[in-house]
């Protein structure tokens, strides 16, 4: 092998370095999260759904617990640069056949979030495009518009990416912290309330629901330590970037979801979601603002699915990029281009996953919203709650078997204290699935998607053990990252 074709091995093996800051990741980290997605699509959900008013709370409930998560899980990222993540630090705190196990769930989860708003995209962009031009293609042509162009923007530099996102997310903070001023100037006859902050309207059958829903609203926060690899100072930036992003994410959720009960009354915003289901905060809007204002609204509500499209395609492609960079999946995936720093084949592999879901979705024609969007959305968001929870008991495991300089409320307190409660917010979710899906209480959906996890994790437990005992070298190179393409596999 020649010195330039040694070269340009060693490239193709690593991401692009030194090219996000903090800014950059926290728009990929905001916008996987979707703020005008979550407000004008799961926010109403969580009202019209479960019947409970304490959306809010549960909203700043939900971003103090995964606080506590960040809190190891930044201070893991000191110690572990991955862009496995998840993957990277269940191996190095649980076993390596444990984060092979949480590679098979992540891979899931995360494929499962970005497929689903396809379904989304499609159905919002229909109403719109039939105003403009006097009528609409089928939903998933659109989706196959938003695939597509997905699709190259994954096969650019990461930094490409990032001041796309940077575009998207502004605008859409602004269109909804806007939306949410014109709600708080109009309150409804009733006045002012703040009774959804209360625990009495949280704590109360259907909470688990409320929890499901509400925490996939967050799904994408944790991304911040995929992109460690690519950013200029990871002990510096990843830390930042996850807590500028989760408060912003928290708190805007919770302000928001509260602003729109302002204008209709906490007593009616549950009936009123029922009835207007998403278009609820567009309408609001078009009240408050005027038609042209929810027009851009609702333009701006379908480029926060584009921007949660490029988010959630990255992450995937970086995490296929991490397996096979250990080979733990096919070594032909752990290659980035030598021009532009992207997991290339990672990236055509996630878009041939959401190809294949929107053909499958089109020829049996099943609903793009409720069995696309929604189902499938909260699939994925069980998936994040079982690698948060797996994750946060890695980071304890892990610093109890490294000693280091870090302080107990680092290593030992808040991981301990978030370890407890994603495994009670996962048994909430659990007894509460079948009111999350839509379905009935027998209805054996319930139980099946959350078996497939149960059967991934069983195959990736497997599989660990299985290198282990025929290929020792790539066991023993799997959560090292960047180290295992130096190090040598086989």
């Amino acid at each position: 092998m020649s010195v330039t074709e040694r070269r340009a091995s060693a490239v193709s093996a690593a991401l692009a370095q030194d090219r996000l800051g903090v800014p950059s990741v926290v728009f990929f980290v905001i916008s996987a999260a979707a703020p005008l997605t979550v407000i004008g699509g799961s926010v109403t959900a969580a009202y019209a759904a479960t019947g409970v008013t304490g959306v809010p709370l549960a909203f700043i409930l939900l971003g103090a617990i995964l606080g506590l998560f960040a809190v190891g899980y930044v201070t893991m990222a000191r110690y572990v640069v991955n862009a496995g993540a998840f993957y990277a630090y269940t191996a190095k705190g649980l076993g390596r056949p444990v984060g092979v196990a949480t590679a098979w769930v992540a891979l899931l989860a995360y494929n499962a979030l970005q497929v689903g708003l396809y379904g989304m995209i499609g159905a919002a962009a229909q109403p719109l495009i039939a105003d403009w031009f006097g009528g609409s293609p089928a939903w998933w042509v659109i989706g196959l518009v938003a695939w597509v162009l997905t699709g190259v923007l994954g096969l650019m530099r990461v930094d490409v990416n990032g001041k796309v996102l940077s575009v998207l997310l502004l605008t859409e903070i602004a269109v909804v912290v806007v939306f949410d001023i014109a709600d708080l100037i109009n309150p409804a006859a009733s006045g002012y309330s703040l009774d959804v902050f209360d625990p009495s309207n949280l704590f109360v059958p259907g909470i688990g629901a409320v929890v499901a829903i509400c925490i996939a609203s967050f799904a994408g926060f944790e991304s911040s330590v995929v992109f460690s690899e690519e950013t200029k100072d990871p002990k510096r930036t990843v830390p930042i970037a996850t807590y500028v992003a989760l408060a912003v994410i928290s708190g805007l959720y919770a302000v928001s979801s509260w602003a729109m009960t302002v204008p209709i009354g906490s007593d009616k915003i549950v009936e009123t979601s029922r009835e207007q289901s998403s278009a609820l905060l567009f309408n609001l809007a078009g009240q408050h603002l005027g038609a042209t204002i929810a027009t851009i609204g609702s333009l701006l509500f379908v480029t926060s699915l584009f921007a949660a499209l490029i988010a959630f395609h990255n992450t995937i492609s970086r995490y296929i990029f991490a397996l096979g960079r250990e080979r733990v999946l096919p070594a032909t995936f752990g290659r980035t281009s030598p021009r532009t720093g992207a997991p290339v084949n990672g990236s055509v592999a996630q878009s041939v996953v959401g190809l294949i879901t929107i053909v499958i979705y089109a020829v049996f024609g099943l609903d793009p919203v409720v069995q696309l969007f929604f189902t499938v959305g909260s699939f994925g968001g069980l998936g994040l709650l079982m690698m948060l929870a797996a994750t946060s008991i890695s980071v304890l495991v892990f610093f109890a078997k490294n000693p280091n300089e870090e302080n107990a409320w680092r290593t030992r307190i808040a991981p301990g204290i978030s370890s407890v409660l994603l495994i009670v917010v996962i048994v909430l979710v659990m007894a509460n699935f079948d009111t999350v899906l839509g379905v009935a209480p027998d209805s054996p959906l319930r139980w099946i998607m959350p078996a497939v996890y149960f059967v991934a994790i069983g195959l990736g437990v497997m599989w660990g053990l299985a290198l282990r005992a025929n290929r020792p070298k790539v066991y023993a190179n799997i959560g090292r990252g960047a180290q295992a393409a130096v190090g040598g596999t086989e």
